[in-house]
């Protein structure tokens, strides 16, 4: 963990507008982020963002070997890293804005889930709408999204329209409870019912 951990901020001093966080993300917040990984059938997991890969460690636990996991990491190091740590994993170097693109190339027709840990409050505007946009459009009808914010920067303009956007782009939003065995402490959005 300690090797994560020095990967992660290694990462995030290089670019942290794209790292977005000091350290990878604590077991308990990502037991809450992957909350509607379903335990049963055979779902399409699409995590956005891995980094070295805590939520990845969730998400495979829940699955148990059943179904599809995706991970789209932007970072080659990091990707690399985690692909060598979870080769299960179906690891795309890539933008998570492509993602209506990168699932129909891998014959995917929607996710069930998507999982995100990325960065949203550093986004410009701009790319904040785009991965949204293909969020929305990756999700099944029926389809979960999860992602999460840092407590401290709840109230920057960023935070706050992405939340908008968020109630925008789900019928339903619902923030959950702080997670503060997390650094920095954090809370999830789960979100549902994808508006087209």
């Amino acid at each position: 963990m300690a090797n994560e951990t020095a990967i992660f901020f290694g990462q995030f001093l290089r670019s942290p507008a794209v790292t977005g966080a000091v350290a990878p993300s604590s077991r308990r917040l990502s037991e809450a982020v992957c909350v509607p990984v379903p335990e049963r059938g055979d779902p399409v997991v699409v995590e956005l963002g891995p980094g070295t890969g805590p939520f990845t460690a969730e998400i495979q636990r829940r699955i148990g070997g059943r179904g599809r996991h995706l991970a789209v990491e932007i970072n080659p190091r990091l990707a690399g890293h985690l692909g060598a740590r979870y080769p299960g994993v179906e690891l795309v170097v890539d933008n998570a804005a492509r993602l209506p693109e990168l699932l129909a190339a891998r014959g995917v027709a929607a996710a069930d889930v998507i999982v995100s840990g990325l960065p949203w409050a550093a986004f410009p505007p701009a790319h904040q709408a785009d991965l949204l946009r293909a969020v929305v459009a990756s999700l099944a009808p029926g389809g979960a999204f999860t992602t999460f914010s840092y407590v401290h920067a709840r109230a920057l303009p960023a935070a706050l329209r992405f939340r908008r956007r968020l109630g925008e782009a789900f019928e339903e939003v619902v923030a959950g409870r702080t997670v503060w065995r997390n650094l920095p402490p954090a809370f999830v959005y789960h979100a549902r019912r994808p508006r087209r």
